[in-house]
């Protein structure tokens, strides 16, 4: 049977009622939902990482990072890709049964659930109506907030670009595992549109309400700034290390040739360690761009959210 919107609410409203008398004890009415939406290459593995291992120090403050389904596939990963993948689906029976997970986690202490992915942001104009309806009857159930960090738009861009190059081909997608230039890619819609930082406030600000989203400039070291925000911070809390390196343009060349021939994702994948290791080695030969002079105007004229990016707080 196909899942409808009202049912998905409905369902959850009926899971969650259970918390009200506790929820009224603190003088809340719905539990806070933190939606960490990424962006790529602003510290989100590191936060993912920290979150994880600080479980049980976070259920201590009443906040909930929560586990993802035994049936998932992949449990223990410290991130919710679930969220996007579910919604450019419209699966919303999976997505309701990730949430009643979530919910089976939840404690009478508990005030704020966590959930971040990176995907969020890369795959929200990938979102169908009826997956945004879903996000709607989700705002109606808790307490939402959407915090999102972004870089200023040539280095967000060109990280963007490697990850595309860097993931297996999916049918539906122009630019993941292909082998094209970032000036090719550039002309791609898809691909441009997520400069438009602006659009992603604007729709999350249209389903969770204005004061919902949290949109910060990205200054090195995301961990330390939500530990703070926590209020987990202590005095001796030392500078977070960084858990991806990314590519360097020679690695993205052997890459762009691995693209070129089709590769399965399996065989990509068993590749990636020994393009890693190569990229180490070539970092002392690579003094190449991977955007050139037309390309850098290109973005810095489709990214007319440099106004937004200076008045991020």
């Amino acid at each position: 049977m196909e899942i409808t919107t009202i049912h998905f609410a409905n369902e959850l409203a009926e899971q969650l009622k259970p918390f009200a008398p506790s929820l009224a004890q603190r003088k809340r009415q719905k539990l806070k939902l933190i939606i960490h939406a990424g962006t790529p290459k602003t510290g989100t593995t590191s936060l993912q990482t920290y979150l994880n291992k600080k479980q049980r120090k976070l259920r201590g403050k009443g906040i909930l990072y929560p586990h993802n389904l035994e049936q998932s596939a992949n449990p223990t990963a410290p991130r919710h890709q679930w969220f996007e993948k579910n919604l450019v689906t419209t699966h919303v029976e999976n997505f309701l049964a990730n949430f009643k997970n979530i919910i089976s986690q939840v404690k009478n202490d508990t005030h704020t659930i966590i959930l971040s992915s990176e995907g969020i942001y890369n795959y929200w104009w990938d979102f169908p109506n009826e997956s945004k309806d879903v996000l709607c009857a989700l705002n109606e159930l808790f307490n939402v907030e959407v915090w999102v960090w972004f870089r200023e738009p040539l280095g967000f861009i060109e990280s963007f670009y490697k990850q595309c190059i860097r993931n297996p081909q999916v049918q539906s997608n122009p630019c993941y595992g292909k082998d094209l230039s970032f000036a090719e890619m550039l002309n791609i819609q898809w691909f441009s549109q997520h400069l438009n930082y602006q659009d992603f406030v604007s729709e999350c600000q249209t389903l969770f309400g204005e004061k919902s989203v949290l949109a910060f400039k990205y200054d090195g070291d995301v961990v330390q700034e939500v530990i703070q925000k926590l209020g987990l911070s202590t005095p001796h809390d030392n500078p977070t290390p960084r858990q991806n390196n990314s590519l360097n343009s020679a690695s993205i060349k052997l890459l762009r040739t691995i693209n070129h021939y089709n590769v399965k994702a399996k065989d990509k994948e068993l590749l990636i360690p020994h393009l890693k290791e190569m990229n180490g080695i070539l970092e002392h030969y690579v003094n190449d761009t991977l955007i050139d002079n037309e390309s850098r105007k290109k973005v810095l004229e489709l990214s007319n959210v440099m106004n937004l990016y200076t008045a991020f707080r």
